[in-house]
């Protein structure tokens, strides 16, 4: 039997792009007409966005941008986006009318104009963010400046940036003396791979995640798998293996797809060998030992 080892997941690319697709045609142009938050520091820059609307929805790496417009002579006039970090247990949903109040896991809520501009309130709707276990956050920038949040503000290419050849992704992986898997997760080489397809990638690319440097021709491998798995991940709307939901409140498929992660002690599926499990810098690592030899 597989035991999903999902203790400190966090959405990776294909389930925040998920979300994004959802919520980009259902947000933009829509006016925030009140917004409030539980009273950590962490929720309350949804409060700032009042009187704000919102453009199409943006990503970069896990992180969700939403654009802000105000009006000139707001207080907060100008462009600024909306900062959103899922978390391990973070939701966005749309809820008809007005916040749930009674829901003890409600983070932040936008109450939004209808799509129509009709000024009856039962026609608007709040966007909710749920978070069970209080690891999202919330920031409130001037537009592209990413400065006050790090890992956003030094994060690598994304996967599919033209510029991202073999060659300087072989360039960006050798500025580390790390092993492969934990370079992977610092996002410095590539933005958005997390545990999940971190793991996907090394296996399809036959890479063992203890290697410290790779040749370029490796490197290649490694960065054609990883847009292999990521594409996949979209495809499939998402890994769900506990807790991750899209914004219609739906599971992803992916989890389905796996060849890897999770999947310590069966047999790979390639050559059969028993998959090993090992923590890595602290994240738990699958691989086969006959397939990703060092």
């Amino acid at each position: 039997m597989s035991l999903y080892l999902t203790a400190g997941l966090v959405p990776e690319l294909p389930e925040v792009e998920t979300v994004r697709r959802q919520l980009a045609p259902r947000l933009v142009g829509r006016t925030v007409l009140e917004a409030g938050s539980h009273n950590s520091a962490k929720f309350t820059p949804a409060r700032e966005t009042t009187g704000a609307t919102f453009g199409l929805a943006g990503r970069r790496g896990k992180y969700l941008l939403l654009p802000l417009n105000s009006p000139t002579g707001s207080p907060a006039s100008g462009k600024r986006e909306l900062i959103v970090h899922l978390g391990m247990t973070g939701k966005l949903q749309f809820r008809a009318g007005e916040p749930d109040d009674s829901n003890p896991y409600l983070r932040a809520w936008w109450y939004l104009d209808a799509d129509d501009g009709a000024a009856d309130r039962s026609e608007n709707e709040t966007l909710e963010f749920v978070d069970v276990r209080r690891f999202g956050r919330l920031r409130v920038v001037p537009a592209g400046d990413y400065s006050t949040i790090p890992t956003l503000h030094k994060a690598g290419p994304e996967p599919w940036d033209p510029d991202l050849t073999d060659k300087r992704f072989w360039e960006l992986l050798n500025q580390s003396r790390r092993v492969v898997k934990t370079k992977l997760l610092s996002q410095r080489p590539i933005a958005g791979v997390g545990n999940i397809y971190a793991d996907e990638a090394l296996w399809i690319a036959k890479i063992n995640p203890k290697n410290t440097r790779l040749g370029q021709e490796r490197a290649g491998d490694l960065l054609a798998a990883l847009r292999q798995v990521l594409q996949a991940g979209i495809d499939n709307g998402g890994t769900t293996l506990r807790d991750y939901r899209n914004v219609d409140g739906g599971e992803g498929m992916n989890q389905h797809e796996l060849v890897a992660y999770g999947r310590a002690g069966q047999p790979c599926l390639r050559c059969e060998t028993e998959l090993v499990s090992e923590q890595l810098d602290a994240r738990t690592t699958t691989w086969c030992p006959h397939c990703q030899r060092r």
